[in-house]
């Protein structure tokens, strides 16, 4: 195979695809295997033996590599290595390239769902107004529903620190209003002069948002 070293650039292309290397300058450049890459199919699975399943699922027992591909090819169909930790690995027959649309699909909406989701922080003072507290609850309840997280928060100031018992009470109260909706994954404790609690939407909770209370209700 003919090298780009010959013409003293210094790169060696017989590395593997997907990656180059400058070997005169000790530059290494990588990029990041696509996922098709890492998927071995057909030829490319390399275990003596494997679990084999169809199209729709069925189980067609363990056998030697090149008998599955051969069966795969019968059927107009690849055979793709699903399981490469399994002992022993599991392979498909199905269509390589619908297979590759699906995984790749599927790990879109993850990476979607994880970036849609945010930690959100209400905050409340152990004086809140009655008024205030409903609004801030609601806004917690409905940041819940949209599948955030939210820091709840009651700030202390000066003489407040020396009747935090006003503010747990106050924070016990919204917990106790909201557990059809909130996992409370931590505490309600003090950090500084701030009771925080971390909630997180509870599953088979209340997916209904509530509606604001009107300007003055109580």
């Amino acid at each position: 195979m003919a090298s780009v070293e010959r013409m003293g650039l210094g790169w060696d292309v017989g590395a593997p695809l997907g990656r180059a290397r400058c070997l005169g300058g000790g530059f290494i450049a990588e990029r990041s295997f696509r996922q098709a890459d890492r998927i071995r199919v057909n030829d490319r699975i390399r275990a003596r033996e494997i679990r084999v399943v169809d199209e729709d699922g069925g189980q067609l027992g363990v056998m030697p590599p090149f008998e599955a591909i051969k069966l795969a090819r019968e059927r107009g169909l690849d055979l793709v290595e699903i399981s490469p930790t399994a002992d022993p690995p599991v392979c498909k027959i199905t269509d390589y390239g619908k297979y590759l649309y699906q995984t790749n699909k599927k790990a879109h909406e993850q990476r979607k769902h994880q970036k849609g989701s945010q930690l959100k922080e209400v905050k409340f003072r152990p004086a809140t107004a009655e008024h205030d507290y409903q609004v801030r609850k609601n806004q917690i309840i409905r940041f819940l529903a949209d599948g955030h997280k939210v820091k709840a928060m009651i700030f202390h100031r000066g003489r407040e620190m020396a009747h935090q018992e006003v503010g747990r009470a106050k924070m016990n109260r919204l917990l106790q209003e909201i557990a059809d909706h909130a996992l409370v994954e931590i505490g309600p404790r003090m950090e500084a002069n701030i009771m925080m609690a971390l909630l997180a939407p509870k599953k088979g909770g209340s997916a209904k948002s509530p509606a604001a209370p009107a300007a003055g209700q109580a």
